[in-house]
């Protein structure tokens, strides 16, 4: 899938990658958030192998108007934070950074909590 931004001086063309993940990145600068969970097997398996990707945790998808998106985003948070307060800020920062990079607007975040990450120090 890709999205089209029509300008004066031409078209661009983002390909879903891309979108994928310039969102990976705005999230995992998020504090409390420890990392991006597997969206699928695939992900899953590239992981496994080595193979970490900022976009592996992201779902993009279109809305009713073109220029909108439904963004869902499956990440690991640290232990012993306040988990609603990473879920916002992640939201803000997902709409901010793909507002400002692309201009396309963010209809909607899912911010899914697929795991906690506790350190070694924190078990003792």
């Amino acid at each position: 899938m890709t999205h089209k931004i029509e300008s004066s001086h031409g078209d661009i063309i983002l390909n879903e990658g891309v979108l994928a993940r310039l969102v990976g990145m705005a999230t995992t600068e998020c504090y409390g958030v420890a990392g991006m969970a597997p969206r699928n097997l695939g992900d899953e398996l590239a992981a496994i192998l080595g193979h970490e990707s900022l976009a592996k945790g992201v779902i993009i998808d279109t809305t009713d108007r073109d220029d909108a998106l439904d963004i869902s985003v499956n990440i690991v948070v640290g232990y012993g934070v306040n988990i609603g307060e990473v879920a916002r800020n992640v939201k803000e920062k997902v709409v901010y950074v793909v507002d400002h990079c692309t201009g396309l607007s963010v209809e909607k975040v899912n911010v899914n909590v697929q795991g906690v990450k506790v350190d070694k120090q924190d078990e003792q």
